[in-house]
């Protein structure tokens, strides 16, 4: 379902009440037909207007689908370029000659969590420096932006491996996890400390000198903050199917993934660039909130019906009786009978009990409705992204969107 508070703005709400028709469709209400009706239609069509624009900023830029990344692959190869310069730097045996051993374990911690995910924070933080910066960058500003972004992908390291060893998962990107790997067992919880520490040891060894740092600081401390939360909210809910709430879900969405995913890499960015202005985060960030909820509603469907050798890893929402977004809508569309299997089934390790889970989703409709919600949220950020101030890059925001859109891992 799109965000109700994206739908609000843009004069539309969306029906909590699915309709369970061979042919599914998302029911809309006008607050206001007379008013509203240019800006649904707007929003809902699939206009040529979005495809015109669409092509327009894909025409600058090699296409994502072809790049992987929403950067070009020589600013990828000089992304990763850098990453060894960083081990070497946290890593280094003369700041802890004493404990060489420690040194050379971190090395590991490091190169097995950090570089081997599509990085796309941290890419995504340098594409938008560049694309934010008031005058062109020389290379050293960009370098900056680099080490900025590595210290993005440092925190998704370190969130990654606390949530495998509390979700007792299995894989990671198409890998074992690391407390999995070489029976590393709960000891992972202080190499993700490990982890945690060598972004602020970056953070003050390149940026304590300049202007932005103290907000890069508190965008470090304030997103994990509310990460940590979200994850929270998140083992909270599991397993009990009073709380799976749309409401509460869209809380788990924004603390434990939005935030850090899609904000953190793009604020990062505007500081860096000078930008301070506090109205013009405050709409770059309504926005990202949104990417962000789309984002997640993509995994939480990909968990259970994408395909483990595209995705990276093995789906358990449904074994860890996750609030997804699946069985949130399922929820609301059962019958009693449905529901009575839901009760029985979610939240169970048995491959049976998971496959009834699975078989319910697709007599409810679930990739149907999914395809309508993909489709119809897309249109609607298409839309605020259009209504961004001039203080905002647009071409920015539909590089991310597209990056996302249709993805299938």
């Amino acid at each position: 379902m799109a965000s109700s508070s994206l739908l609000a703005r843009l004069g539309v709400s969306l029906s909590r009440t699915l309709t369970t028709s061979p042919v599914q469709t998302v029911h809309l209400r006008l607050n206001n037909p007379l008013t509203h009706s240019s800006k649904l239609k707007c929003c809902l069509s699939t206009s040529s207007t979005l495809s015109q624009q669409r092509s327009k900023i894909l025409s600058h830029e090699p296409p994502l689908a072809a790049t992987g990344t929403v950067m070009s692959k020589d600013e990828s190869r000089d992304f990763m370029a850098l990453f060894p310069d960083i081990v070497r730097e946290l890593t280094d045996r003369g700041r802890h000659s004493d404990i060489p051993d420690v040194n050379k374990w971190f090395a590991k911690v490091l190169q097995y969590n950090v570089p081997s995910g599509k990085k796309n924070r941290g890419l995504a933080l340098v594409v938008a420096y560049k694309m934010l910066a008031q005058s062109p960058p020389d290379q050293d500003s960009i370098q900056l932006a680099q080490i900025l972004g590595w210290c993005v992908e440092i925190l998704q390291a370190f969130l990654l491996v606390l949530d495998d060893v509390m979700d007792n998962a299995t894989t990671r990107r198409g890998r074992p996890c690391w407390y999995r790997h070489n029976h590393i067992g709960l000891a992972a919880v202080n190499d993700a400390l490990l982890l945690e520490q060598a972004i602020y040891q970056l953070l003050r060894r390149h940026f304590a000198h300049l202007p932005y740092y103290v907000h890069l600081i508190h965008l470090f401390h304030d997103l994990t903050l509310k990460t940590s939360m979200g994850q929270s909210l998140d083992l909270s809910t599991a397993n009990d199917l009073s709380k799976f709430t749309m409401d509460r879900y869209e809380a788990i969405v924004k603390y434990k993934t939005s935030y850090y995913s899609f904000q953190l890499p793009i604020a990062l960015a505007m500081y860096m660039a000078g930008m301070e202005d506090v109205e013009v985060h405050r709409q770059a960030r309504t926005l990202l909130l949104e990417m962000g909820h789309f984002f997640q509603v993509q995994d939480d469907y990909l968990d259970c019906f994408g395909t483990p050798d595209v995705t990276g890893k093995i789906g358990t929402d449904i074994e860890d009786g996750k609030c997804s977004w699946l069985a949130v809508v399922a929820l609301q569309r059962a019958t009693a009978d449905q529901r009575k299997v839901m009760e029985e089934c979610y939240g169970s390790k048995d491959p049976s009990h998971v496959s009834n889970i699975k078989n319910l989703y697709l007599e409810l409709g679930l990739p149907s409705t999914f395809s309508t919600y993909e489709e119809e949220s897309y249109n609607l950020i298409n839309t605020h992204i259009q209504q961004l101030s001039r203080g905002l890059n647009q071409d920015l925001f539909y590089r991310i969107l597209e990056k996302i859109y249709k993805r299938q891992s």
